[in-house]
């Protein structure tokens, strides 16, 4: 151990202090040995660190910094280089704020389109993903603090997300969802990983044994520190034993209390806890020094910053639709710009990731300067949904005296927001019609969509243009009006499939998981590797984007180490090209996707200028994990060498002989049909219980037993006790009366914060107000024993506070 000297000079209750907060955001000092407590801050696209009093939602107003683009709209740009860039300008702000650990980035797989924090998330692709978060990991501890790679592992729902049992079978889960974390710790080098607060296939994450010891640690190497999510503890000693060092926020000493307990009673031997502990203050130490520095910067250039924002803006916007070349817009049009959005930029997700930005840029207010001629400005619906008929009439009005119609349309923030899970693919019906009536009085509509996610567009023909910005951060009205003018060249493909239609969606039949489990039915398929195999049509698929010019692809090599290739600029405007490396195996054997991602390079070419691209293979390009051996194997097969500019736009093609690991295939093809054929939309629960090689827990509710500790406040929709079903009825009223009254925000709130929290989360989450014996009388009451369990809560209340005075008193003498 690296310090096992001072942490010799630790009792044990110091040592067992060590492992949760101080407060909300802190972790435990000791004063006396000169050990510091560290500050976490959220920051996936943006620091968050409150000045004032601390919450984990966003509700509190933070310290000013820059919103960057999310990690949704970044990983559009294709840019490792970018990515870095972000990463190197976040740690700038989180050294200049005094921040020891930034939380982010956020890595889980895109499974779902109505997952709720995907505007958080890179990619469907693990590939994509894990190199985009290595590279923003580089970026931010290059300045000597750590990043932490969220949330590990198979974190893809939102509702009921803290107590969720994720049901996924071995190969899925090692080469979907857990490919990018891997990519992260290993290329990254992440000193801090966060768990997610769902069960893995019968075990919270940060108790599981199987993912926290034997991948992350003894396979990956993995010596940093573990955090939970805020509140995310379910045993603390079992945690513990997994690996997971640190617990946040603060439990007041509670759950400290717990791990003396295990070592005094032989439960768990102290090296168990010392390890811990010595990873913790490698962490804490190692990311302490910059701020002893001297020389370190305490402030940042507001307006640098700003331009770099800009500039990642500008790279991951993606041009959908160009028809007529609508676009770029010519200096002589008159415009109508049309759209709330316009006037109130959609530019961050909602939830923990809300950032103070140090400058916001406005539509309407960059328009001058971008040489457009505009016309007028008309909201034409209400941000959130309502009908106005009113506002319609008027945008049709303007549009009527326009060239080309600006319409600013997409998704409020109270439809993406951490928590909760949208309800369905559309965009809110006031802006279609709003869309259908200007269509009426104007062919030349450009639409600019802002939204996190992907999104039906049943009403894609009635425009001529479609310029997708996501959620582009503080500068993203600026960096959009460049690319709309044509001085900037759009660059971005999209890093995930917009099917035509949800129902098109594999996962859509097991999501969300509603009760106690969500099945993983679809297996590896999802996003382009369903779409592809299946042979189902979408939208957009994975990896496109238009460009203001073109390109043509030749001259393919392959070797057992690369492949190289010449991308040529075929027209008259210089521009950026994504080449991307799919490999497909020709074997049938093993099931497979048809074609998966497995390299790419972003390359800037002149007008009638070659480039030769070179991309390396790499461990990750032909293995497959091979669940009767336990390990990554090689199928001996042809492989398809397939470089296009989308999934669905493979542009050259060759094959390649590889030698294989002489793994026997693990599967009974018979068993599996709908694996083997890619058709995995809608498999049976028997055919998924031989993919997984056991039975399918119960995923409902068991009605006839008593609530505890892991049961959520929903679930006293059937409790026992009058009391608790009658709180029940009042907070699904309050959540329908705040809405019904336009206050969508704090009806979100009610969903993520109360209706689907574990009571467990109660004591977790308030930091030391509700304990867990104060619980216990809480659960009494939801099962029936009102006054039993009064009369529990309000002794345990007392027999707290005495213990906080005594403490409070000795420590004083002391």
């Amino acid at each position: 151990m690296k310090y096992k000297e001072l942490i010799q000079q630790m009792t044990l209750e110091e040592k067992a202090s060590f492992m949760s907060g101080k407060d909300f955001w802190q972790t435990m000092d000791l004063e006396r040995l000169g050990i510091p407590s560290m500050f976490l801050s959220d920051g996936p696209h943006g620091i968050r660190k409150q000045a004032e009093a601390a919450d984990h939602l966003g509700l509190n107003e933070s310290i000013p910094a820059t919103c960057f683009p999310t990690a949704a709209t970044v990983a559009n740009s294709w840019n490792q280089e970018l990515g870095e860039l972000i990463g190197d300008y976040l740690g700038k702000e989180a050294v200049a704020q005094k921040v020891n650990v930034l939380l982010g980035p956020g890595i889980n797989m895109k499974r779902n389109p109505l997952c709720g924090r995907n505007f958080e998330y890179f990619s469907e692709d693990p590939y994509l993903a894990g190199k985009l978060a290595a590279a923003y990991i580089r970026g931010i501890q290059s300045h000597g603090i750590s990043a932490c790679v969220k949330h590990f592992a198979v974190n893809n729902q939102e509702a009921r997300r803290m107590s969720i049992d994720t049901i996924v079978d071995e190969r899925t889960l090692r080469e979907i969802y857990l490919t990018a974390f891997e990519i992260a710790v290993k290329e990254g080098k992440t000193k801090t990983v966060m768990s997610s607060y769902n069960m893995l296939n019968g075990a919270y994450t940060n108790e599981n044994q199987h993912l926290m010891r034997v991948i992350l640690r003894d396979e990956w190497g993995y010596e940093g520190v573990v955090v939970t999510d805020w509140g995310g503890s379910n045993d603390r000693v079992a945690g513990l034993v997994a690996g997971n060092e640190l617990e946040m926020p603060t439990t007041a000493g509670e759950t400290n209390l717990e791990i003396v307990n295990a070592v005094s009673s032989g439960k768990i031997q102290e090296k168990v806890l010392d390890e811990a502990v010595d990873r913790l203050l490698d962490l804490v130490f190692t990311t302490e020094q910059v701020f002893n520095n001297p020389l370190r910067d305490k402030d940042f250039d507001v307006n640098k910053h700003h331009r770099v924002a800009q500039k990642v803006a500008e790279e991951s916007i993606v041009l959908l639709k160009n028809e007529a070349n609508i676009l770029p817009l010519q200096k002589n049009n008159n415009l109508a710009v049309i759209g709330q959005f316009a006037k109130e930029a959609r530019y961050q997700g909602a939830g923990s990731s809300i950032v103070n930005p140090t400058r916001l840029d406005n539509t309407l207010e960059c328009l001058e300067e971008s040489g457009l001629t505009c016309i007028g400005y008309e909201p034409g619906f209400e941000r959130y949904g309502k009908k106005n008929n009113q506002k319609i009439n008027d945008a049709c009005t303007l549009a009527k005296q326009a060239d080309v119609v600006l319409l600013y349309m997409g998704l409020d923030e109270a439809t993406e927001a951490e928590g909760l899970d949208r309800a369905s693919m559309h965009i809110p019906q006031n802006q279609i019609d709003l869309l259908n009536a200007l269509s009426e009085v104007n062919d030349n509509i450009v639409v600019v969509l802002s939204c996190g996610a992907a999104v039906e567009m049943p009403w894609i023909d009635k425009v001529k243009g479609l310029v997708h910005g996501y959620l582009a951060g503080q500068a993203g009205s600026r960096a959009m009006l460049r690319v709309l003018s044509g001085d900037v060249n759009p660059s971005g493909k999209l890093a995930e499939t917009y099917p035509l239609r949800y129902e098109d969606t594999p996962s859509s039949h097991n999501f969300p998981g509603k009760e106690v489990s969500v099945e993983y039915r679809e297996g590896m398929y999802i996003g382009y590797r369903y779409f592809d195999t299946a042979a189902v049509n979408v939208l957009f698929p994975f990896g496109y984007g238009l460009s203001y010019t073109t390109f043509a692809y030749s001259n393919i090599q392959v070797d057992l180490d690369k492949v190289t290739f010449d991308v040529t600029n075929t027209g008259d405007v210089a521009g950026m090209e994504v080449a991307q490396l799919y490999v497909g195996s020709a074997s049938s054997d093993i099931f497979r996707p048809k074609k998966e991602l497995k390299g790419f390079a972003k390359v800037f070419i002149h007008p009638g200028e070659t480039k030769t691209v070179t991309i390396a293979f790499d461990d990750k390009t032909f293995r497959y994990f091979n669940v009767n051996t336990n390990k990554w194997e090689v199928e001996a097969a042809d492989y398809n060498i397939l470089i296009g500019a989308s999934s669905a736009d493979i542009r050259l093609e060759t094959t390649l002989a590889v030698e294989g690991t002489g793994a026997p295939a693990p599967y009974d093809q018979a068993k599996l049909p709908s694996y083997y054929t890619g058709k995995a939309s809608n498999v049976s629960v028997e055919e998924f219980e031989s993919l997984l090689g056991h039975k399918v827990p119960k995923s409902t509710w068991d009605r006839s037993k008593p609530l505890g500790y892991n049961d959520t406040i929903a679930q006293c929709a059937y409790a026992k006790g009058g009391f608790a079903r009658f709180a029940f009825k009042l907070i699904t009223f309050a959540h329908w009366f705040l809405r019904k009254i336009g206050k969508r925000e704090t009806a979100n709130l009610i969903m993520m914060s109360v209706y689907h929290m574990p009571f467990r989360g109660m004591a977790r989450m308030t930091g030391g107000i509700i304990n867990m014996p104060m619980l216990d009388g809480i659960l009494m009451i939801v099962n029936g024993h009102f006054f039993k369990g009064l009369g529990h809560v309000l002794k345990e209340r007392k027999k707290m506070l005495k213990q906080a005075k005594g403490l409070s008193k000795a420590e004083a003498k002391g």
